[in-house]
């Protein structure tokens, strides 16, 4: 009997979540938007290609724009190196050597013979001249790296090295290798975040909508009829699962355009490796992901239903549902600021990895950024599912005593009366 009532109840929900153009158009929008996105590298190299004579034109033309570079230097074996050196660091320059006097290159810079110019006093002291200073001239900064480097090999040769064992010295590479015996942090910020904000905005959304839902189905006197024929049970969990499937099916549509769409235009995002790597989530990963989302979702949204079942008015439910808001709020950004730290094992997320109200976010985190060993994560998980299933009972009754009850809202000692009566 109460499988046939939650199945119709189901069912009634379900297409009317379906039929809803507010939900069927933010479904839309959103994978329209997710496969632009996806095919954007796609889209642009189609345009590179098309335009890749004016681009290469354009290229000569800033090369040729970049004009003259002048070194000046008393001696002239001093100037000869230092030309020898800026003419590999400034490639967008023709680096030349002069023996004008300083006004001679002054008047060359203002007239647009030259670029800009290199005055030494010696091997590392000089004076840059350049007519208008752009705010992104950055030649200084790669003249003194040069520059230092010239230093250090002639030092390096005064002290008996030849000039090639020098530049081997100064260019040794350095390899390192990283290996970690846990998780990756900087690889699962993005799956953890992903998952908590869509798990944020999921449940601050569907959990308005259920709220919202109740309370306009109290202000119809049909529905004094329908509480009194139809368990309580059946029409919480019928709502709730219903709004629920409606989320996922959503997220499911969203997320799976956004993989299919990678798939196909994978090899345009080879040069992007954090894309890459948010789609190649391990499975373990996606099945924790899976579990905490859902029931995180069961949890918050048997919450908002009991709380729309006590209001008199439209109007209230803003009011009600704030300090269930807040809550979550204070969830979130406990999680967050602990990700952004680095440190997920602080003790503040470790007691809300086995609070119900806060596991859902605390307890992955620690799973996708940690090492946790196993039975944390059983008695986070049986304490989530139990307190799922007791609070969407509790809801329920709370749900059948509250619709009943008209004027002003009901306190929480008279619901709770009213519920274990129910």
């Amino acid at each position: 009997m109460i499988m046939d009532q939650f199945g119709k109840i189901l069912k009634f929900e379900l297409k009317n979540y379906f039929a809803s153009k507010a939900f069927v158009g933010v479904t839309l929008f959103m994978v329209v938007a997710i496969v632009a996105v996806m095919f954007f590298p796609r889209i642009t190299e189609a345009f590179d290609q098309g335009e890749q004579e004016d681009a290469e034109t354009e290229e000569m033309s800033s090369a040729e724009d970049s004009g003259i570079m002048l070194i000046k230097a008393e001696e002239q074996e001093t100037a000869d190196g230092i030309a020898q050196a800026f003419t590999a660091a400034f490639s967008d320059y023709e680096v030349q050597v002069t023996q004008e006097d300083l006004g001679q290159i002054k008047e060359r810079i203002k007239e647009g013979d030259a670029a800009c110019a290199f005055v030494f006093d010696d091997a590392t002291n000089y004076t840059y001249y350049v007519d208008n200073l752009s705010m992104y001239d950055e030649n200084t900064a790669i003249a003194d790296e040069v520059l230092q480097n010239l230093y250090r090999i002639n030092a390096m040769v005064a002290t008996g090295m030849s000039a090639e064992q020098a530049g081997a010295v100064m260019n040794m590479p350095i390899n390192g290798k990283t290996e970690s015996f846990g998780k990756d942090q900087m690889q699962n910020f993005f799956y953890t975040y992903i998952m908590i904000f869509a798990l944020y905005m999921v449940i601050l959304l569907y959990g308005q909508m259920v709220t919202m839902n109740v309370a306009t189905e109290k202000s119809s006197r049909a529905m004094e009829l329908l509480i009194t024929s139809a368990k309580p049970t059946a029409m919480m969990f019928g709502k709730v699962l219903a709004s629920c499937i409606a989320g996922l099916l959503q997220l499911l549509l969203i997320f799976g355009s956004a993989v299919v769409c990678f798939r196909v235009n994978a090899s345009y995002w080879d040069g992007n490796g954090l894309i890459a790597s948010i789609f190649d989530i391990p499975v373990e990963l996606l099945v924790y992901m899976l579990v905490f989302f859902l029931l995180g979702f069961l949890i918050y949204a048997f919450l908002f239903g009991a709380i729309g079942s006590t209001v008199s008015k439209l109007e209230e439910v803003n009011t009600a549902v704030t300090p269930l808001t807040f809550l979550f709020i204070i969830a979130f950004l406990v999680v967050v600021f602990s990700m952004s730290s680095g440190n997920v094992d602080n003790l503040a997320v470790k007691v809300c990895s086995f609070i119900p109200f806060t596991s859902p976010m605390a307890m992955f985190t620690r799973i996708t950024m940690s090492t946790v060993p196993w039975y944390e994560i059983a008695i986070s998980i049986a304490v989530l599912i139990a307190s799922t299933v007791g609070i969407g009972i509790l809801s329920a009754k709370i749900y059948r005593a509250g619709v009943l009850m008209y004027g002003t809202p009901p306190k929480f000692t008279t619901l709770i009366k009213a519920a274990w009566k129910a």
